[in-house]
């Protein structure tokens, strides 16, 4: 392991390089047993921003050179464009944002389950996903917790910082809900809105049933002493107002398994890597054989059409009428000059963190650019485009 305060300079290397280069080689030994969302991932990364598929054509009006602009590939495992479409998706969420604080909580899968969510993933992560929001919600209900319903986003990850497999939900939470009644707004009453150990024990428990419930023959492939393991939850106060939302929304739900920003370099047989030891609060270096290297990456990709962000209680659709009222009640609760409007200085710091997480600008990553790219040769801003060629037409 190599001195994380000494790791060699970041060389010229992203993930589509890898992929290029040890790709063939782990469909010929693993291709066989992939899912087909993998091999398009491979095949999508593999032909970002390449000629493979088509592009525009830009001259330059200063130096009177002539330059390519590539499509990317816009699948949501590439790093380069899982920021496509970011700012009009922020800018949306704004509308649905709510003048209150906010808390951060993770429930992790116990170990002794990986395996069994790994062949069923996209049973288990939305099984997940569910019982983890629906726990939230039936805690809240209670007036001994808050006796509210309140909002919450959720968002699943499945890695770790080394690529190891490690599902788990990020869960976004408003400091207190709407009443029965739809009449008042409750606030938190301290910075938990649930004590951890018990949603802990009620995750556990309600994911237990469910899964008895929904797939009988997977519950009954588990041994009964995984049930006794202990299931980790976290939660913590994550902030007030827009700016908190946007920084969360930017930090863990536009964020893919790996950046290119961490793949430090490549040979011809490894890739090497940096990764955040939160123990030490170091970062730390790993070389691994590339074909190791994709492996640990793709089973981070996700089953076709599977969303991996998820909206209930009061941000759920059906629920609109019950958030806006929500909003009403606390603007109208809350004294005109500590009211915090939506700024775009929120927004901005969000992309910016995005940016940094995607290692590409979200008007980079889209196929249209909203502005004319500057010119590659000169730098210059006066350029034009000559025309957009399919994947077929680029020369």
């Amino acid at each position: 392991m190599v001195d994380p305060r000494v790791y060699p300079p970041k060389a010229d290397v992203e993930l589509a390089d890898v992929v290029r280069q040890f790709g063939p080689q782990y469909l010929s030994r693993d291709g066989h047993r992939m899912m087909p969302s993998q091999k398009k991932a491979l095949s999508d990364i593999a032909a970002c921003c390449t000629r493979e598929l088509g592009g525009r054509l830009y001259h330059c009006d200063d130096c009177d050179e002539t330059f390519w602009h590539y499509h990317c590939c816009r699948n949501r495992a590439c790093p380069k464009c899982h920021a496509s479409q970011t700012q009009q998706w922020l800018q949306e969420r704004q509308a649905e944002l709510l003048p209150c604080s906010y808390l951060h909580a993770v429930v992790t899968v116990p170990a002794e389950l990986r395996a069994v969510f790994r062949r069923h993933q996209k049973l288990l992560y939305g099984l997940l996903m569910r019982v983890s929001a629906a726990a939230v919600k039936d805690l809240c209900a209670q007036k001994r917790h808050l006796g509210a319903l309140p909002g919450i986003l959720s968002v699943l990850h499945t890695w770790n910082g080394r690529l190891g497999y490690h599902p788990h939900v990020h869960l976004l939470i408003t400091g207190g809900g709407i009443t029965a009644d739809g009449q008042h707004w409750e606030p938190a009453r301290g910075e938990f809105l649930v004590p951890v150990a018990v949603l802990s024990r009620k995750v556990a428990a309600e994911f237990r049933t469910a899964l008895q419930a929904t797939a009988p023959a997977v519950f009954a492939a588990i041994p009964a002493p995984v049930w006794q393991r202990e299931w980790v939850s976290f939660c913590k106060h994550y902030g007030h107002g827009n700016d908190a939302v946007l920084s969360y929304l930017s930090r863990y739900v536009f964020r893919t398994a790996i950046s290119n920003a961490r793949i430090l370099g490549m040979d011809q047989t490894h890739v090497t890597f940096r990764w955040k030891d939160r123990s030490a609060n170091a970062w730390r270096t790993e070389r691994l054989p590339g074909v190791e290297f994709l492996r640990r990456f793709l089973q981070h990709v996700l089953p076709r059409g599977f969303h991996k962000v998820r909206y209930y209680g009061l941000w759920h659709p059906a629920k609109r009428d019950q958030s806006h009222r929500a909003w009403v009640l606390l603007i109208l609760a809350t004294p005109p000059d500590t009211a915090q409007p939506p700024t775009m200085a929120g927004l901005s710091e969000a992309l910016s963190q995005l940016t940094e997480l995607t290692d590409q600008a979200p008007e980079a990553a889209a196929d249209h650019d909203p502005v004319l790219p500057r010119c590659p040769h000169c730098g210059s801003c006066r350029t034009r485009l000559l025309g957009e060629y399919t994947r077929f037409g680029v020369p």
